[in-house]
């Protein structure tokens, strides 16, 4: 039976990278990668380093193109459920062809594969077709979030209550109920300046993370709403792209 590794690779530092997730690399026979065509140089060799420490000498690599979608549908959900069958039908030709009998194949995912990712979501897929068979494990990354939060030195709850981890876009609609931390991912319209009340609220916002551009900002939200954006538009500017997350929290 063909094993396939889902291995979460941390948030950018080299140095995320767990003990379990270094010894599944250096088992792995073919790594699978789907170019989106607008990969980072920064974020490929930093992938190519892990591979050179970790992975056999053997190794092989298979690449896809990862399919194009609409970033700004009318119908989300319909939208991103297409995508995940056209990249579904991608990956599995690349399985079928790539990965042998008795061999494991690995896919490498920034942070974790369980927040933000459709790694998982995407091989139940193919299995489900039940046309290419094999047995999958998922390996844990230490997650944007968890970089964050580690780096403001702050918790991300605090003592009896919730907190929430959303997105830009459904930040966009309105403050989650009965929940006065809100972690925010997959923003690229700064969703946080449109918030409620900002002067009761402080935000840590971090970009790069882990990574040598690292960048941190903190403080209450209608003092350093606008250092954000600057510096968020001067990096984007200077590197070309930016991944970025913040924590929103109440102070009451």
């Amino acid at each position: 039976m063909r094993k396939i590794y889902v291995i979460g690779i941390g948030a950018g530092d080299p140095d995320h990278l767990t003990l379990q997730a270094a010894k599944a690399i250096g088992r792995t026979d073919v790594f699978f990668l789907l170019d989106k065509g607008e990969a980072k140089e920064s974020m490929i060799e930093l992938r190519r380093s892990m591979l050179k420490a970790y992975g056999k000498p053997s190794r092989r690599i298979a690449e896809g193109r990862d399919p194009d979608r609409d970033r700004t549908p009318a119908d989300y959900t319909g939208t991103i459920a297409d995508w995940r069958h056209r990249r579904s039908e991608v990956t599995e030709a690349l399985i079928g062809e790539y990965l042998l009998d008795d061999e494991i194949g690995a896919f490498l995912v920034w942070g974790d594969p369980s927040l933000y990712d459709s790694t998982i979501a995407i091989l139940d897929e193919i299995l489900a077709r039940g046309l290419t068979t094999f047995e999958y494990e998922v390996i844990p990354g230490i997650s944007s979030v968890s970089s964050l939060a580690a780096k403001h030195r702050v918790g991300l709850n605090r003592v009896g209550r919730p907190f929430q981890v959303t997105t830009g876009r459904r930040l966009a609609e309105g403050w989650p109920e009965q929940v006065g931390d809100v972690i925010v991912m997959l923003d690229a319209h700064q969703t946080f300046g449109a918030v409620e009340r900002p002067d009761e609220v402080d935000i840590f916002w971090g970009a790069y993370l882990g990574t040598p551009d690292e960048l941190l900002i903190s403080g209450p939200l209608d003092e350093v709403a606008d250092e954000i954006r600057r510096v968020r538009a001067e990096a984007r500017e200077r590197h070309g792209w930016i991944m970025d997350t913040y924590l929103l929290r109440r102070r009451t």
